[in-house]
């Protein structure tokens, strides 16, 4: 058998991870990111970022990517195997090498994210020594204004809404984790400090109501193109928990009215995939994604 070599990967790679990445979800009427970050990932390559290629007989045959999220927290992605290449363990060897050059960085665990309808990397992820940690889906209330007749009941409250957060059945189910304030598509730990600073640059919710009963904090907007190749604009919160339906519900006509203020297209909010969570959120009547997002994870200790 051909001696396969992980190294740091290239500008000169691209045509050859391109093309067999280019059509990896064809099947899901999805193109691949891959094509389009190549020179960015490689361009970022440092002691916080890593993009290797498995080379097999001089053919890339494979690609994968690390980053730090903070001191302890590693994020792979896009772990991609040439389809000729497939089942001779290259994905093993690609997160090895990432999971060497994490633990020599000093991060003590590492984290990937698997679409729900993507078995084979489901799969994958557990062949590579990852374990499943949570999963969620999107919640996607519509941004509009805030209808004149209704009360606010949600305020501005970092320290409120850290409380009910460190006290929420949803944190439990999220294993603590919350969409990434630099990273779309990454999940790293919402801390205390986290929490405030993305307070003072984005805006955190928390339900008021004899205690408080939910919150939010909003992580982002951004740019994102259509189905028509135009653009629109995503507001992006990290996460958003709460007690029951009547919050559920405040919360949520807060994010819609957040977005609208902001000129948002669309929103996309984390939410817990619990029963308790997707079910109130149907009662609400706020669309979400039709899958869940799996996060695995894996100790480097």
């Amino acid at each position: 058998m051909t001696e396969a070599v992980v190294r740091q990967a290239t500008h000169d790679d691209y045509d050859a991870v391109a093309a067999f990445t280019r059509d990896t979800w064809a099947d899901q009427g999805r193109g691949d990111y891959i094509p389009d970050v190549f020179h960015d990932w490689v361009d970022a390559n440092g002691p916080e970022w890593r993009t290797v290629v498995v080379e097999v007989g001089g053919d890339v045959a494979g690609i994968c990517q690390g980053k730090f999220l903070s001191e302890y927290e590693t994020w792979l992605e896009g772990m991609r195997v040439h389809p000729e290449y497939r089942g001779e363990g290259h994905g093993l060897r690609m997160v090895r090498d990432l999971f060497e050059w994490a633990r020599e960085g000093g991060a003590t665990v590492a984290r990937n994210m698997v679409f729900g309808w993507n078995d084979a990397g489901l799969g994958q992820s557990m062949a590579a020594g990852f374990e499943p940690r949570t999963s969620f889906r999107w919640a996607e209330p519509a941004p509009q204004a805030r209808s004149a007749d209704r009360e606010p009941a949600v305020v501005d409250d970092a320290a409120a809404a850290w409380s009910y957060w460190a006290r929420s059945d949803a944190r439990d189910v999220l294993g603590g984790l919350a969409l990434d304030s630099e990273h779309s598509w990454t999940l790293s730990e919402l801390s205390r400090e986290r929490l405030h600073a993305l307070a003072d640059d984005e805006r955190v919710f928390a339900v008021k109501d004899g205690g408080t009963r939910g919150m939010a904090v909003r992580v982002r907007t951004t740019e994102r193109p259509t189905e028509d190749d135009a653009a629109e604009t995503l507001a992006e919160y990290a996460v958003g928990v709460w007690a029951d339906v009547p919050a559920a519900r405040r919360l949520f006509d807060a994010i819609s009215a957040d977005a609208h203020d902001l000129g948002a297209d669309a929103t996309r909010v984390l939410i817990p995939e619990s029963p308790r969570h997707v079910a109130e959120a149907a009662a609400v009547r706020v669309g979400f994604s039709e899958h869940c997002d799996f996060v695995l994870e894996a100790d480097l200790t």
